[in-house]
């Protein structure tokens, strides 16, 4: 177990980044290839509305979300057929009107139940653990021109302080060199 740092109690909060604000959209998307081409890694953009190419201007790769679906609804489709096969054939073996013990197509609707369920819970728990979700405190959050217009009409980039070419007045200046409106500094406690 690390000790705690000397006179950490004693400092206060610590600095987390950088909330820079700006005016639109294309300001945005500007500012955000700016900080991806200067070499940020740890940074993130808020706007109130979808961006078309924001992921793109990022560095954002593709998502693999749709494997994680593709595998919940091959898992659904086997769990079922596998369960209806062991069922019919072991556990309720009853020979009627000389039918054989499995048959496919009366095993259709539970087999398309099952793979739409086990789809969709992973679609949703793979969304929470890629997004981190749920994340209940954010130092975004202290800010308060962040609240009141994050969500209106106002557009944001957060560079996070412990990025590796994170520095104090550098980046305050890129910040402001890049287009920001203001550039307030986040504490994290």
């Amino acid at each position: 177990m690390s000790e705690p740092r000397a006179g950490a109690a004693a400092a206060g909060p610590m600095r987390w980044g950088y909330l820079a604000e700006f005016d639109s959209v294309g300001a945005l998307l500007a500012a955000v290839e700016k900080v991806r081409d200067a070499g940020f890694v740890k940074f993130d953009a808020f706007a109130p509305f979808p961006i078309h190419g924001l992921d793109e201007s990022m560095g954002i790769r593709t998502s693999r979300l749709p494997l994680v679906v593709l595998a919940g609804g091959i898992a659904g489709a086997a769990a079922a057929l596998l369960m209806q096969w062991w069922m019919n054939a072991f556990d309720y073996r009853y020979i009627i009107s000389g039918k054989p013990f499995f048959g496919l197509p009366v095993a259709i609707p539970i087999t398309f139940e099952l793979t739409i369920l086990l789809a969709a819970i992973g679609g949703f728990v793979g969304l929470m653990v890629a997004n981190r979700l749920p994340e209940l405190y954010h130092p975004v959050f202290e800010s308060a021109r962040f609240r009141a217009r994050a969500t209106t009409d106002s557009f944001f980039i957060a560079v996070q302080a412990d990025d590796p070419k994170f520095d104090p007045a550098g980046t305050r200046s890129f910040l402001e060199a890049a287009g920001a409106r203001r550039v307030e500094e986040l504490e994290d406690e």
